[in-house]
């Protein structure tokens, strides 16, 4: 018998923002203000690498990070085992569309983790698309989450 395979289709693609970060975050103002004494432009410089060394990719079927300069590692999130999508983002980051996207997965890549995505452009737009992405995943491949909690006095 002769499965069915679907292409994989990317969705969308992005690294973290060191100006968003700059101007849209406490962290952000200390260091342009630390850069008047010259410390800051190390941490901007830093802080850039880290970005550039960072890149996120979505697909409709995983979520790719790739880290690294030098010695690089690529890891992978099945959508459909992806449990919750969190956006987090203070006053000052709204005023820059920037956020934090928190990912907690069943996947063994995240060791049961949250998986942290910092300095996200249109964060709360990204977090609303791979949910929709994770509902899709699940319902292609039929799967549905089954959550128990030893605390439940119905489970015992």
């Amino acid at each position: 018998m002769v499965g069915t395979y679907t292409a994989e289709r990317d969705v969308d693609s992005f690294r973290a923002s060191t100006g968003r970060w700059l101007l849209g975050s406490f962290a952000g103002w200390g260091t342009l203000l630390l850069c008047l004494v010259g410390v800051g432009l190390v941490i901007v410089a830093i802080r850039w690498l880290q970005n550039v060394a960072s890149s996120y990719e979505i697909t409709d079927q995983r979520l790719i990070v790739k880290r690294g300069l030098i010695m690089k590692s690529i890891d992978e999130i099945e959508l459909y085992r992806i449990k919750d999508v969190r956006v987090d983002y203070s006053l000052i980051n709204q005023l820059t569309d920037l956020g934090t996207i928190t990912i907690t997965s069943s996947d063994r890549t995240t060791g049961h983790r949250a998986f942290v995505l910092r300095d996200v452009p249109a964060a709360r737009e990204r977090r609303e698309g791979i949910r929709k992405l994770v509902d899709r995943a699940r319902q292609r491949r039929g799967v549905r989450e089954l959550d128990t909690d030893a605390e439940d006095p119905y489970l015992r």
